[in-house]
C-alpha cells in the first residue's frame, strides 16, 4: 500500500477531511491512490515487453504490459501480478522484471484510473479489472498449456482473495498463489496508520470506520482451500502490521505457508533471497514448507527424510 509521508501539514490535511467525511459513511476511493501516466517502460531494465490493452465488463479500457519468458529458457509458466494501491505499472515492475529469466511469463495490468488506464478505481467495479486479466489470459495463444500463478501484492492480494473467493471457476486456473504484504483488514491497517502520529491516534476508531472493510480478504480468505499459498510479510513492514499477516495465515485453509522476511513494505524481491524462495515453492507448491528461520536455504524436499 501506498506509505503515508507524515508531515504535520499533511496530517492536517487528512485530519479535516476525515473529520469532513465522517458524515458520510464507508468510501472506497479511500483505498486508491492511483498515479497517471507512464515514467519508463520495461525497456529501461532491458526487460522484453509488448503493451497490451484489455477491455472491462463496463467498457473500461486498460493497459497492460506483457512479458515475455527470456529467449531459450523454458517456459515454465505464467504470472498474472495484481500490484498495491500506490502508483501505476512502472512503480511495481521490480516485483516481476526478474521472472521472465527464470521462465515465468508475466502479465501485469493498471486498475482503472492507473497509469495509462481508464476511468475512476471503485469498489466493486475494480474487480471488473481483475476479471479483464483473467478473460485476456484465457484468449493468449502464450498461456495455454500452463501453469498459471497469482502474484498479488498488498491491495492487489487483497482484492485477489475476495475475487477468487467469489469465483471458484477462476481460482481452479491457479496451480499456486503468492501474496505479499497483504492486509488481513483494510480497516484494521488505516486504524493502524491513525494511531502511529499523536495527532490523530485519538480519532483513530472514528475515523478507520470511514475504510469499507467488508471486501477486506479476512472475510473471503477461508474459501480458498486450494491452491496452495505463500504468504510473504516483512517483520519491517510499517504500512501493513505482521499481526495482520499472522491473522490472515492462521485463517487461511491448508495448504500454506507463512514465509517471513525483511524489509520495507512489498520490498520483498528486491532480496534475491526471497525470489529464490518463490521459485522453489512454484517448483512444488504442494510440499513447500518455507524456511525454518529467515536467510535459511529453503528445507524442502529434505534428503534425509523423503516424502
Amino acid at each position: 500500500m501506498k506509505p503515508t509521508t507524515r508531515t504535520f501539514s499533511e496530517w492536517l490535511r487528512l485530519l479535516a477531511l476525515g473529520m469532513l467525511l465522517l458524515g458520510l459513511g464507508g468510501c472506497s476511493s479511500l483505498l486508491f491512490y492511483p498515479e497517471p501516466g507512464q515514467a519508463f517502460t520495461p525497456e529501461r531494465a532491458k526487460v522484453a515487453y509488448r503493451d497490451v490493452s484489455l477491455t472491462t465488463a463496463d467498457g473500461v479500457r486498460l493497459h497492460g504490459w506483457w512479458l515475455p519468458a527470456k529467449a531459450g529458457v523454458a517456459l515454465k509458466g505464467t504470472v498474472l501480478h495484481l500490484h498495491g494501491n500506490g502508483g501505476n505499472l512502472p512503480g511495481h515492475l521490480g516485483a516481476t522484471y526478474w521472472l521472465p529469466e527464470q521462465g515465468y511469463q508475466v502479465l501485469m495490468v493498471d486498475y482503472r484510473g492507473y497509469g495509462l488506464s481508464e476511468g475512476k478505481p471503485t469498489l466493486p467495479e475494480v474487480y471488473q479489472d481483475i476479471d479483464a486479466a483473467m478473460g485476456w489470459l484465457a484468449n493468449a495463444p502464450e498461456a495455454k498449456g500452463k501453469p498459471l500463478v497469482l502474484l498479488g501484492q498488498s491491495l492487489g492480494g487483497a482484492m485477489a482473495i475476495h475475487y477468487l473467493a467469489a469465483h471458484p471457476e477462476q481460482r481452479q486456473r491457479f496451480s499456486a498463489l503468492v501474496f505479499d504484504g497483504v492486509p488481513a483488514s483494510y480497516r484494521a491497517v488505516g486504524r493502524y496508520a491513525l494511531g502511529t502520529s499523536w495527532l490523530t491516534w485519538p480519532l483513530q476508531v472514528p475515523l478507520s470506520w470511514l475504510v469499507p472493510d467488508g471486501d477486506s480478504a479476512i472475510h473471503s480468505i477461508e474459501r480458498l482451500g486450494s491452491p496452495p499459498k505463500l504468504f510473504f510479510h516483512s517483520i519491517d513492514d510499517d504500512l501493513v502490521p505482521m499481526e495482520s499477516a499472522i491473522r490472515l495465515y492462521q485463517h487461511a485453509p491448508p495448504p500454506r505457508v507463512l514465509q517471513l522476511t525483511r524489509g520495507g513494505h512489498v520490498q520483498t524481491f528486491a532480496d534475491p533471497l526471497w525470489r529464490q524462495v518463490m521459485l522453489r515453492f512454484l517448483e512444488d507448491p504442494s510440499h513447500f514448507n518455507g524456511l525454518r528461520r529467515l536467510a535459511e536455504v529453503p528445507n524442502y524436499p529434505d534428503e534425509k527424510n523423503p516424502q
